[in-house]
């Protein structure tokens, strides 16, 4: 890992131009994604960022760190392969309600599961923007402003903390992308507790879901200190709204780095294909 550095938010952010929708959640991630990275005070090139498909998983292509735009549910696997191959690097991962929920549901689970050291940041607003607004696993059962679910899906949502914690993530939080300050406080303790955290940030869509304008008054800061057991986080969780901001679960679980016996060449790789 190089020296640390002096970098500043701006030194993060790339010159590709974000093409989210006005008034979107997540250009006020960006800014905390940024803003941390500068806190984390780590080299561009011990960094590495992680996506999938959707609006939210742009955000690598915004940032100056070494990137890469995965296929569509798959961010955390492929984050995981990098982080257990190169353990010197700082390793995030990013994705929405409907790629890291939905097709990446099965890997959510078990990355929390296998608690390798990463960030996993989940802008949730609760609606597939890119694909022009259908009903995603965190949309409420009874909202009906979908031409697919003109009657509301009937189905209850996905909560993703509750699941978080129930599959084994060491460490949870939630934001609220109106304030991108505290965001960019909960992906930098994200990063430095070891093992697997997760970053649930609310992130309003206004094009598909201009309602969620109102989460500013919804939302409100935890008043309690991060639950360190399981069991007491899985009570406060049964009884959250969904909307407390904050550190939720503090975890001790050692994070999952299984020892590398073989150092293998390229040159070794071929030769073992070749004989």
């Amino acid at each position: 890992m190089n020296a640390p550095t002096n970098l500043t938010a701006a030194d993060f952010k790339s010159d590709v131009k974000p093409i989210w929708c006005p008034g979107c959640g997540d250009y006020a991630v960006l800014s905390a994604v940024t803003k941390a990275l500068a806190d984390l005070g780590r080299a561009r090139e011990d960094i590495a960022f992680i996506s999938g498909i959707g609006c939210s998983s742009r955000i690598p292509a915004y940032t100056n760190v070494y990137g890469f735009h995965g296929v569509h549910g798959r961010a955390l696997p492929i984050a995981a392969g990098v982080k257990l191959a190169r353990p010197d690097l700082t390793v995030l991962a990013a994705g929405g309600d409907g790629d890291g929920l939905s097709i990446g549901g099965n890997h959510f689970m078990h990355a929390c599961r296998r608690n390798v050291d990463m960030t996993y940041i989940v802008m949730d607003n609760q609606v597939y923007g890119m694909t022009k607004g259908q009903a995603s696993p965190t949309t409420a059962p009874d909202w009906c402003n979908s031409k697919l679910t003109p009657e509301g899906t009937g189905i209850s949502p996905v909560e993703p903390a509750r699941l978080a914690l129930a599959s084994g993530a060491n460490f949870i939080a939630r934001g609220f992308a109106g304030n991108p300050n505290e965001v960019a406080r909960l992906i930098v303790e994200g990063v430095n507790h070891p093992g697997f955290s997760f970053i649930h940030v609310l992130s309003p869509c206004v094009t598909y879901r201009p309602e969620q304008r109102e989460w500013k008054q919804s939302v409100h800061a935890s008043d309690a200190s991060p639950a360190q057991l399981v069991a007491e986080a899985m009570q406060r969780l049964a009884y959250d709204d969904g909307y407390t901001t904050g550190v939720l679960f503090a975890g001790n679980r050692p994070a999952f780095m299984p020892e590398r016996k073989v150092k293998a060449t390229f040159a070794d790789i071929e030769r073992k294909f070749a004989s």
